[in-house]
């Protein structure tokens, strides 16, 4: 709602902050009035706008929003193509309750190509619908599998340094590229961390200082990160050999994860920054 404000004033070369929602309570509970309305709220952000230092800092729009709506439209793509399989089964499994095709089989066209031949020989309207839902999957199948080839290309160009991370594919660089929404807004790698959400809380049992993994940031930052952690935990040496130091020193599994996602996350940093200045 507010994009082609801030594109407006970012344009007149004013300097914009972003203010998370959970800055806003404490000035709108000092207040002396009471209730929301959009006097109250423009006082709150101004008031956490003063208060809090190092804001992320509104920027035009570049390549990397192109990659963020890619994304987001595959992501419905697939959403969609569940929705259809779960139909689909539901369908195939009145017209034979035997016929049960493997897991994670419906998002290839060949298996769907199979389905449709022999639906065509059934009779009724269960197999009109389900043929019917069929080409449905396959047509989304081939858009989908368009829209990844697309997002891989402009991946391969923005963030190279990122794919050549160990567990980080194109579509994981992508999502990355475009949730972080310019690199340059944030001014350390300890900034980056607590907006993805892998910076450590800290909290005390039985006289004992621990970390736990933080529920907090943005949870598609933190998913994509967290899919590049359990790759590397099961097949990268280097990240094996520091969770079982970590286990060893008494950390728990979910512990030694977050460590790994901590310094992932520096890691990221530090190839969006590559990237940026090479751009730039």
């Amino acid at each position: 709602m507010t994009r082609r404000l801030e594109r407006d004033l970012l344009a007149a070369g004013e300097r914009m902050v972003r203010v998370p929602p959970e800055l806003m309570a404490p000035a709108r509970d000092a207040a002396r009035t009471y209730g929301k309305s959009d006097p109250i709220d423009a006082r709150a952000v101004a008031r956490a706008a003063l208060r809090e230092d190092g804001l992320p800092t509104a920027h035009l729009d570049g390549p990397d929003r192109d990659l963020r709506l890619l994304v987001d439209h595959r992501e419905d793509l697939v959403a969609e193509r569940t929705r259809a399989i779960n139909r689909l089964r539901w369908h195939l499994h009145e017209l034979d309750p035997g016929w049960d095709p493997p897991a994670r089989s419906l998002d290839r066209i060949t298996n769907l190509d199979h389905i449709l031949h022999r639906l065509g020989r059934l009779p009724g309207v269960v197999a009109q619908l389900a043929a019917a839902i069929t080409r449905r999957c396959s047509n989304l199948t081939e858009e989908i599998n368009s829209i990844e080839a697309q997002i891989r290309v402009l991946a391969e160009q923005q963030a190279p340094a990122l794919i050549a991370l160990p567990g980080c594919g194109a579509l994981t660089a992508a999502k990355i590229l475009g949730e972080a929404a310019g690199i340059t807004r944030f001014r350390s790698a300890a900034a980056y961390a607590r907006h993805n959400g892998t910076a450590p809380l800290p909290v005390w049992s039985s006289n004992r200082t621990r970390h736990r993994l933080s529920r907090t940031g943005n949870r598609q930052l933190n998913a994509a990160l967290h899919r590049i952690a359990m790759t590397q935990a099961r097949c990268h040496p280097p990240a094996q050999e520091l969770i079982a130091r970590r286990k060893a020193g008494g950390d728990g599994g979910l512990e030694a994860l977050r460590v790994l996602k901590r310094r992932l996350s520096d890691v990221v940093y530090q190839a969006l920054q590559t990237e940026a200045a090479l751009i730039g």
